[in-house]
């Protein structure tokens, strides 16, 4: 009789699955996982379609398209002023989530160690675990989510290979600031150490706070792989395609894993995004406004509520603190609480943790959703 072990044997199914099945199973209103309800923008779908029916539906470069490729690099130049080669430094992905799985197991070894900063995409950890290495959870400052610098330096050792950074963050909301990497360059500058920074909500930022990307310091641009999304850019999120910036000797060695686990991403997306992206730059630059204009209404309709947050600074994710409510009840009770006797559904942040603090009550609300779709939630959420 044939008898296979786990070899993640702690997980089941995710949150995420977990309570978009609950919203569906209850006929609730979804703001737990991170994608929109409304519709993608009819000219990228016009694309799509033509590209399908243009006949390019075969492999596409291994590497990604050469001109999409080109579109990425034209962002970090106009942004950040930083010259990458489309060739060499840029690989179009099926997703954000396998570049960085590739990411991990092209820099990783067996029994080396990864930081890992709490909360934390639910990705992570399991990666490193694939590889054969130790993940460092090293949770962040409550309730503001700083990093502590002195947790970290003391984390760091000879078997210390990674450090994933996340920003903007999820599902915090906060945004790393010219402080916080220049705390990680001080720490890593003589050590052999990797630097993945998760920058898929990028261009998701409000209240005229600024993204800066691990890519944009020469002293981290060197060990840095940096992975982004145009599903969260482009309100596609079930394209599932991403990309990984890196420098030469880095990328090589991401390109050996990644020919093996995909090899390509979906052609006809690509020629998509690339017309798209070609004449409609606009899309990005307004992106921003689009979200914060989102924010702002699900916070203004919950005002006078018993809920309290503070505004995020980026993502498209929305915390609230809800223990003037049901202080006693946990964050997972409580989301199964407001699904099954109000209608909405939300994630608790404490499952991001490996370790969650006691005192934590704080759910993710996503507001990458319609209008009518927020205030109906909130004015939900105000009667509980």
């Amino acid at each position: 009789m044939l008898e296979l072990s786990s070899k993640l044997p702690d997980l089941g199914v995710t949150i995420f699955s977990t309570m978009s099945n609950l919203a569906q199973k209850l006929g609730a209103i979804n703001l737990s996982q991170g994608f929109p309800d409304f519709p993608a923008p009819p000219q990228l779908l016009d694309a799509l379609s033509r590209a399908t029916r243009g006949g390019f539906n075969q492999y596409a470069p291994s590497n990604g398209l050469p001109v999409l490729c080109g579109l990425v690099a034209d962002l970090y130049q106009q942004r950040d002023q930083l010259c990458l080669d489309p060739v060499s430094e840029i690989t179009i992905t099926p997703g954000a989530t396998l570049a960085i799985f590739c990411a991990i197991q092209a820099s990783v070894r067996a029994g080396e160690e990864v930081i890992i900063f709490d909360p934390s995409y639910d990705s992570y950890a399991p990666s490193v675990q694939l590889a054969g290495a130790r993940p460092v959870h090293i949770a962040l400052e409550y309730p503001g989510f700083s990093v502590d610098w002195n947790k970290v330096k003391d984390a760091i050792n000879d078997q210390t290979r990674m450090i994933i950074v996340n920003t903007p963050h999820n599902p915090t909301g906060t945004v790393w600031t010219e402080q916080d990497w220049q705390q990680l360059i001080e720490l890593v500058h003589d050590r052999n150490i990797v630097i993945l920074s998760d920058e898929v909500y990028e261009h998701l930022v409000f209240d005229d706070v600024r993204h800066i990307s691990a890519a944009s310091f020469p002293q981290l641009r060197e060990r840095s792989f940096v992975v982004g999304s145009f599903g969260k850019t482009f309100h596609v999120t079930g394209w599932k395609t991403g990309f990984c910036v890196a420098p030469p000797p880095l990328m090589q060695l991401f390109r050996q894993i990644y020919q093996f686990v995909s090899f390509c991403g979906v052609t006809p997306i690509q020629v998509a995004l690339t017309e798209y992206m070609q004449l409609h730059p606009e899309h990005i630059h307004q992106l921003s406004s689009f979200y914060q204009a989102k924010r702002d209404l699900f916070n203004t309709e919950l005002a006078g509520t018993r809920f309290q947050w503070t505004p995020t600074q980026g993502t498209y994710f929305q915390n609230l603190d809800y223990r003037e409510i049901r202080p006693d009840l946990d964050g997972l009770s409580m989301c199964h609480y407001l699904a099954q006797q109000h209608g909405v559904v939300a994630i608790p942040v404490s499952v991001f943790y490996k370790d969650p603090p006691q005192n934590i009550h704080l759910l993710r609300f996503c507001f990458a959703k319609k209008n009518e779709t927020l205030i109906e939630a909130a004015h939900i959420l105000a009667k509980v």
